[in-house]
């Protein structure tokens, strides 16, 4: 038995098919299927049902594939204690970050911090709070940066900032003539709304009591995945959106004017960086806390009386 079996057995859970969990690992076929193969007889277990598409491990396999992903998570904390047992900041830094957060973060931290750390690799996805939780899990991420607090065991969390909620709002809308805003007086016929999955979208429902406003009729019915592109359906056909802060930042002035704030206590959703418990890169991940933390300081304004949006809603609880 050899780690990289245990590697090609997981993958192939992950992607339930030999040929995708095949270029995953960067070999043939035919070479990852000899191999899985001596595994189950050395094991005398059949690991994968062949038989169904996509594959899907046995009942005896899936939990022989579990203690591999355990296996191959604790090879995987050794070799980050070691790295982190060096005094450079050098070396991969695999982060999650939820739609809604990142084509507005990154641009204000990336580029200085693999400008001042050229011995470092970053690489960045975009995903939903469940997928980066699963995984972080898994040990497919170092580190997730969204809406907390989570509260989730195994996984420690570091707060970074507190955004708050402004409401973007057409010109012809009532409500645009105040300056400050209470989410009671939101009606959700007139509410543009993320679609399910993304965290912001239950932070919103919360936030104006869709629930108990049946969230039903007009544009909450809209499905959209991006916070411009509600921005833009305000823009053509009315309505307002509610967006996060960091969402303004370039904004010009027509757009800016469109902007009402929340009255106190002011609505904010709480930003910070989560790792798996037992991850060995405290020096990357304080770099990371201290450049995103001092990246945000002069985009984002902390409000006197905050209110923490709850993260899980409708679709998450």
């Amino acid at each position: 038995m050899t780690l990289q079996q245990l590697q090609y057995i997981v993958a192939i859970d992950t992607h339930r098919h030999f040929g995708r969990a095949a270029e995953a690992c960067f070999v043939t076929q035919p070479t990852l299927s000899n191999l899985v193969k001596k595994l189950e007889e050395e094991l005398g277990v059949v690991l994968f049902d062949r038989s169904k598409v996509p594959v899907v491990p046995t009942a005896e396999g899936q939990q022989l594939v579990e203690q591999a992903r355990a296996v191959l998570k604790e090879v995987q904390v050794l070799r980050e204690m070691a790295d982190a047992s060096r005094d450079d900041l050098a070396g991969e830094l695999r982060i999650g970050m939820i739609p809604t957060l990142a084509p507005y973060l990154l641009p204000l931290f990336l580029g200085e911090l693999l400008r001042q750390h050229p011995a470092l690799n970053i690489s960045v996805e975009e995903l939903t709070t469940a997928v980066i939780v699963e995984r972080l899990r898994q040990g497919r991420l170092d580190a997730g940066i969204l809406a907390t607090p989570l509260g989730i065991a195994g996984l420690k969390e570091q707060p970074l900032f507190n955004e708050r909620f402004l409401l973007y709002v057409s010109p012809g809308e009532a409500i645009g003539r105040k300056r400050y805003v209470l989410p009671s007086e939101i009606d959700a016929e007139r509410l543009w709304l993320l679609e399910e999955g993304h965290c912001l979208r239950s932070q919103v429902v919360d936030l104006c009591h869709l629930r108990e406003q049946g969230q039903a009729g007009g544009r909450f019915a809209y499905v959209s995945g991006s916070i411009e592109a509600l921005m833009r359906m305000v823009d053509a056909q009315g309505g307002l959106t509610v967006v996060p802060e960091l969402a303004t930042v370039g904004m010009g002035p027509a757009q800016r004017a469109r902007l009402r704030e929340f009255r106190s206590p002011v609505p904010v959703r709480e930003i910070g960086v989560v790792a798996w418990r037992h991850s060995a890169k405290h020096k990357l991940l304080g770099l990371l806390h201290q450049q995103v933390g001092a990246a945000v300081a002069a985009h984002v304004r902390a409000p006197r009386s905050p209110h923490i949006v709850p993260v899980l809603g409708e679709d998450q609880r």
